[in-house]
This record gives C-alpha cells, sequence and structure tokens, in this order.
C-alpha cells in the first residue's frame, strides 16, 4: 500500500491506495458510523460490510445525483439520530462518493466523513481532491463544496465487478493527469496500455499513484480552484455539455474534450500536430471515443451553462505542450468561432 496526504484548507485527507476493502474496519474503528452505498456495491460486497453499521442506500446513475437524494439521506441520517459524532462512509463510485461527501459537508454545519472509492475513475478522479456535490436540471455539479474526506480506501481488487466500458472509462482521468502536469505518466499510459487494460497490477497502482500525486499538488496550492487547479479541467469544459447532452460517461467525455482542447491549442499554435495525433492514439489505444457528433449549436447551448462560466467567458485550458497546461480566457463568441473553424475535425 502507499499513502498519498492531501494536504489542503479545509482538511487533510489520506489516500490509501492498494489498500484492501478488508482492512475497512481499522479506520473506522469506535466510531458512531452510518454508510451510504448503492445496489451495485450491495449486490457483490454485501456480505463484507462490516457488522451491525447501518447502511443508506441511494439510487444509481446521474439521475440520482440531485437534491432530492440528498434530502432523502439527511431524513435517513435524522432517523438514525445521527450526530457531531458521527461519521459518514460513502462506499462506491463518483457519484456515491461526490453524493456522500456533500451530504456529510452539509448535515449540521458537517460531520466527518471518508471514501472507500470502488471505480477506477473514482480513485483517481471523484473521490480525490474534496470538491462534493450534486446536479441540478442535469448540468453538472452545480451545487456543491470544498470538504475532504478523512480518508479515500483506493482497493483496485474491486475493479473486478466493473463492466468493461466503466473500467477504460478511468484511464481518461489518468491520461488528463499526464497531459496537463506529467509527459512522463503520459508515455507511461502510451507503453502500458495492454497491461493496464489487462488489470496488471502494479501497473494500474503505478498510474493511480502518479494521477493521485499530482491532484494533490495541485489541491495544496489551490483547494478551491481559483488559479492552478482549473488546469485539472482540461477537457472538461466539452466533457460537461457532452454529458449534459448525450448521457455519456464522464471518462468517455472527458476523451473527446481533451481532444477538442489538443485540436484548438494546435490551432493558437500552441503544440504541433504531431503532438495532437499522439494524444488521440494514446486515448484511442484505451479504446476510448476522440469524436463527438454533436452539432456544434447543441454544444454551446450546454456549455453556456457551465459552473466556471463568468459573465460571457469561461476558462479554457489548453497545452503548450504534452506535460504543461495553461488557461486561457475565451469570450464565447470567440470559442464559438474557433470551434466551427475546426467543424470538420471534430464533428
Amino acid at each position: 500500500m502507499k499513502i498519498l496526504e492531501v494536504k489542503a484548507e479545509s482538511n487533510r485527507s489520506k489516500i490509501l491506495i492498494g489498500e484492501k476493502f478488508s482492512n475497512l474496519n481499522k479506520y473506522i474503528e469506535g466510531r458512531k458510523t452510518i454508510i451510504l452505498t448503492d445496489s451495485n456495491i450491495l449486490k457483490y460486497y454485501k456480505k463484507d460490510l462490516p457488522a451491525g453499521i447501518p447502511v443508506i442506500e441511494m439510487g444509481l446513475g446521474e439521475k440520482s445525483k440531485t437534491i432530492d437524494t440528498v434530502h432523502m439521506i439527511m431524513g435517513k441520517l435524522l432517523d438514525l439520530e445521527a450526530d457531531r459524532t458521527s461519521f459518514l462512509l460513502a462506499i462506491g463510485g463518483g457519484i456515491v462518493c461526490d453524493v456522500g461527501g456533500f451530504a456529510a459537508s452539509i448535515y449540521m454545519r458537517g460531520i466527518p466523513f471518508g471514501f472507500v472509492s470502488t471505480t477506477l475513475l473514482s480513485q483517481v478522479d471523484a473521490s480525490v481532491g474534496g470538491k462534493n456535490g450534486v446536479n441540478l436540471k442535469g448540468f453538472k455539479n452545480m451545487l456543491g463544496v470544498f470538504n475532504q474526506p478523512e480518508f479515500v480506501l483506493c482497493d483496485t481488487g474491486m475493479f473486478s465487478t466493473l463492466e468493461e466500458e466503466e473500467f477504460r472509462s478511468g484511464f481518461a482521468e489518468i491520461i488528463k493527469a499526464g497531459a496537463i502536469k506529467n509527459a512522463s505518466l503520459f508515455n507511461y499510459c502510451k507503453k502500458n496500455n495492454r497491461a493496464a487494460l489487462n488489470h496488471q497490477k502494479e501497473v494500474i497502482l503505478n498510474m493511480i499513484y502518479e494521477s493521485v500525486k499530482i491532484k494533490a499538488s495541485v489541491v495544496k496550492v489551490d483547494e478551491r480552484e481559483k488559479g492552478e487547479r482549473r488546469l485539472l479541467n482540461f477537457g472538461h469544459t466539452f466533457a460537461h455539455a457532452l454529458e449534459k447532452k448525450t448521457g455519456m460517461l464522464h471518462g468517455k467525455a472527458v476523451s473527446i474534450g481533451m481532444v477538442m482542447a489538443a485540436r484548438i491549442s494546435n490551432v493558437l499554435g500552441m503544440i504541433s500536430r504531431e503532438e495532437v495525433d499522439d494524444i488521440i492514439g494514446v486515448i484511442e489505444s484505451y479504446g476510448l471515443p476522440t469524436q463527438s457528433e454533436m452539432p456544434v449549436t447543441d454544444l454551446f447551448s450546454a456549455m453556456k451553462q457551465d459552473k466556471k462560466r463568468i459573465g460571457d467567458s469561461i476558462h479554457l485550458v489548453l497545452l503548450e505542450k504534452i506535460g504543461h497546461a495553461v488557461t486561457r480566457k475565451f469570450s464565447y463568441n470567440e470559442l464559438q468561432n474557433t470551434i466551427n473553424d475546426l467543424r470538420s475535425d471534430i464533428g
């Protein structure tokens, strides 16, 4: 097991990479714990949950990532007589962790919480960094807080219960981490795609560790996304619009979004066409998409509701080279004109 610590203004969070789910008890022993999870986790792991701990079950998918679900959780916590000494443990993928962290952060003005992250995407993204939130009218994470979990337990053995499509989706965020901050990680992804897709433990653990290390370094200096943390949104401005309009998996949407951002970087003279092709090649080697058929007009209607919007402008993350990202402020008109110029490439 490797341990990384995320040091932030709100709290310190320990990321337990490679820890076994069977060792969970030592992190919650003696605490007034309540578990939040979903039916998928209960299907595979109900028998492995610590005995005697009450369980709150929430729905599946993005449709359950709403304030109504949070309201349900609040009611259950009240029924269980949860108080400020209680500990909420969210066990699941990114949606369960996002909702659980948000619910814990607002119940009685905040109770401590932790995560058992069960998907690759969640282990490298949603469960790490302290962003917790729910969607509003289908728009991603419009309601949320910044608050760190006490710990995130990352057992890669739990990936065995993931569908292949969901497993592959997680690699998008790892590729993203390398593209924005670490060319060595990007190249490692390029060279080890077969091993990673075949669930070779050491390769995947190394990818998770290096990705989380990047995120931890960024969160340390900018927990609340006022500057440096914006770099973690590489590809996400487009991705959130695609998710809203198509319902595709987050990792797939991020893959397409990264290619769009890379192509814009090329048009602006920041990176070469060869670097764009390199990014496309790595993404495709993990079985992830690089193009969308969505009309540009539909894409922009969703992008204008992005929570990162500032007036009629948005900060877009671009690449100066693989391993080094920057942000640039675009007006929506300027961005739309740039994308229109690329229409033949992006669908």
